[in-house]
């Protein structure tokens, strides 16, 4: 593993043994749904890593001034409102407290396990602000919500110890795509503000080559499954019981693969865009690994299948052009919007260590 420059000589110590209070929290450590010595130290305290929990917003055109257009963003679309959520902001903070389209959400990411998932912060009438818990289980983060101080599985967005324990949040679809891809598609819509309240050297990437796929990964206890690499990206589906994993080595050759998860008619799109993150210390400087979407297949009563011809996406039955954000460009659909479905980007090992059931696509 190479030097992370953020976490480093970190050892593999479960921080809880029991449940007993544990000092600076309030947690009801007796109701659980998982080993509590599962639980290690991420290295920093409660709260070490802070979110942004009064987030400002700027113009695509003042962005400009300080994001590459190949820079990795989250999009994030809630009752109609689009907004870009930089990595080099969120890779600081993981987790930004805030509002999109009237509903209270919270934008997440751990860099551990490259998982970014969007929740609604209202859970059966109540508003919850969440922050880092400085804990980690088979390396991803989990947050704790103010209000009770509950533990929240990140990928899965379970409460697992506390009050809330088995509560589950309800997730939005979001993408992470390149800044360019964001603006061309959202040019009158906002960006995530480098001023977050914190003095942090945004544009940095404070965890240099941890992507690296012949890695292990850093501050994992758990089973590694050994049907991938464990540090390779993988394009997650979860629908019901039904999970399905789709490697960046298929995906970023296919572009376009039409499928099937559950009782969804879907299509994975992976074309050229963002940079990764965490490859250089430079985030535009970093390999470009592309942008990817899945869509439901299904538009208005019809079933299209997608191609992928000269650079661009198509499908078969209109021959109408579509954007890596689902949105028709070009043809007769032309402003038609595909309807998202909930994904990740993952590394492998990370996905496979909460949906060990996942089922691996082949070419």
């Amino acid at each position: 593993m190479r030097f992370l420059s953020l976490v480093v000589a970190i050892t593999f110590v479960p921080i809880l043994v029991s449940a007993q209070p544990v000092q600076g929290w309030k947690t009801d450590w007796n109701n659980r749904s998982i080993d509590l010595s599962e639980i290690i130290s991420g290295g920093v305290p409660k709260d070490g890593i802070p979110p942004v929990d009064s987030p400002e917003y700027v113009p695509v055109e003042d962005a400009r001034n300080w994001i590459d257009d190949r820079e990795p963003v989250v999009l994030v679309t809630v009752g109609g409102e689009s907004r870009a959520y930089p990595l080099q902001i969120l890779t600081f903070h993981e987790i930004v407290n805030t509002e999109v389209g009237g509903k209270p959400v919270a934008v997440t990411f751990c860099p551990l396990c490259y998982s970014t998932l969007v929740f609604d912060r209202e859970l059966e009438g109540v508003i919850y602000d969440f922050g880092v818990s400085g804990m980690l289980r088979f390396s991803d983060l989990l947050m704790y919500d103010r209000q009770t101080e509950s533990l929240w599985q990140q990928i899965l967005g379970t409460a697992v110890v506390g009050e809330l324990n088995g509560k589950q949040l309800h997730t939005f679809p979001s993408q992470i795509i390149s800044f360019k891809q964001f603006y061309e598609r959202h040019p009158d819509a906002l960006v995530l503000s480098r001023n977050t309240g914190h003095t942090r050297d945004y544009g940095t990437n404070p965890y240099p080559g941890y992507d690296d796929i012949d890695d292990r990964p850093f501050l994992f206890r758990g089973e590694i499954d050994d049907r991938l690499p464990p540090m390779e990206r993988v394009v997650t589906v979860s629908i019901a019981d039904a999970a399905k994993a789709y490697p960046y080595r298929v995906t970023r050759k296919r572009n376009v693969i039409n499928d099937e998860v559950g009782t969804i008619k879907l299509v994975v799109f992976h074309t050229k865009g963002a940079t990764s993150a965490l490859d250089k210390s430079n985030i535009k400087k970093s390999e470009e690994i592309g942008s990817t979407g899945v869509f439901e297949r299904m538009l208005d009563g019809q079933l299209l299948t997608f191609s992928y011809q000269k650079k661009r996406i198509v499908d078969t039955e209109t021959n109408s052009v579509w954007d890596i954000t689902g949105r028709s460009v070009e043809g007769p659909l032309a402003g038609r919007q595909l309807t998202p479905v909930t994904h990740g980007n993952y590394f492998s090992f990370a996905w496979f260590a909460f949906k060990p059931g996942t089922g691996v696509y082949r070419e």
